[in-house]
């Protein structure tokens, strides 16, 4: 087992950002690979199971698809700030394998800093997406689960919401190659009617300098409850009760030959072969809805 903590910069050191950036950092590395509280765990699942089982009306299928060995799923996620399809996804998980087979999710730097909410993810089993994390976790026999799109992705405007975002990002692709693990693609749909992103914001992250300073390119304009509108950084929501459908869709072998990661052409074919297999799952759950919005 693997763990790690932010390094004591010490005032005046120069070996991390100061201001904002540099606490999100310090905050963010601190991490573990251990398993997580699952004393804890036991003692939230009634919550959450009534959560998943009816508030959110929640539908999972394809654990049989999953690899005898540890692998790298990689999905999507919405909701804003609060990605309910990312966590029911991990409570799902523990539901299914409980101590058998772990499952550590990653989460974006502010959320890994933010007080109260990073310790408890961090109970949770939650790790940052890095490749030292990542590899940690792997090489302790878990699995992992990776939103390549990060916050441009649960950040999507509504409109959107059916549309696979990765942003181009295709390290996760040479991650698995280099790590000689099989890719899971996982879809899902229905959590961004969980709260409503009216507006990206990328103009105000980019106009404001926080974008920068937060390590994001939104600075999004939802609509919810209990504000009907709000600028969403920190959570500043409760998710709507919308149906959630998740999908585990069959694993992609990405090649165990560590030439491979450095061939461009090789890795944005895979890259574009998940994102299909992606967005034809979406598509696929999207369909099923019984109403426009929350079915």
């Amino acid at each position: 087992m693997t763990t790690r903590r932010a390094p004591d910069t010490g005032e005046g050191s120069g070996s991390a950002p100061g201001g904002i950036a540099g606490a999100v950092a310090r905050r963010a590395a601190d991490w573990s690979v251990e398993e997580p509280n699952f004393s804890l765990l036991a003692a939230q699942m009634p919550f959450w199971n009534v959560l998943m089982d009816h508030y959110f009306r929640m539908e999972i299928e394809g654990f049989h698809r999953l690899p005898a060995e540890p692998a790298l799923l990689v999905g999507v996620h919405a909701g804003g700030a609060l990605t309910m399809d990312a966590w029911t996804l991990a409570l799902q998980w523990h539901r299914r394998f409980g101590r058998e087979r772990i499952l550590h999710p990653t989460a974006h730097d502010v959320l890994m800093a933010t007080p109260g909410l990073g310790e408890y993810f961090r109970a949770m089993g939650v790790i940052p997406p890095t490749t030292v994390a990542m590899s940690a976790a792997l090489d302790a026999g878990h699995d992992v689960v990776l939103w390549p799109g990060g916050e441009q992705d649960a950040m999507r405007s509504w409109r959107k919401r059916d549309r696979v975002v990765l942003a181009g990002r295709r390290g996760f692709v040479r991650f698995a190659i280099r790590h000689g693990v099989p890719i899971v693609p996982v879809a899902s749909v229905g959590c961004s009617d969980t709260v409503f992103v009216l507006s990206e914001g990328r103009f105000l992250a980019r106009w404001t300098g926080l974008g920068k300073r937060l390590r994001g390119a939104t600075l999004p304009i939802i609509s919810g409850f209990p504000f009907p509108l709000a600028l969403e950084i920190l959570p500043m929501h409760i998710p709507l009760p919308a149906k959630i459908r998740t999908e585990l869709l069959e694993p992609i072998d990405p090649g165990c030959d560590p030439a491979l990661a450095d061939d461009d052409a090789y890795v944005d074919r895979t890259y574009t072969d998940i994102e299909r297999a992606l967005q034809a799952g979406m598509d696929r759950l999207a369909s099923r809805r019984s109403f426009p919005i929350f079915g």
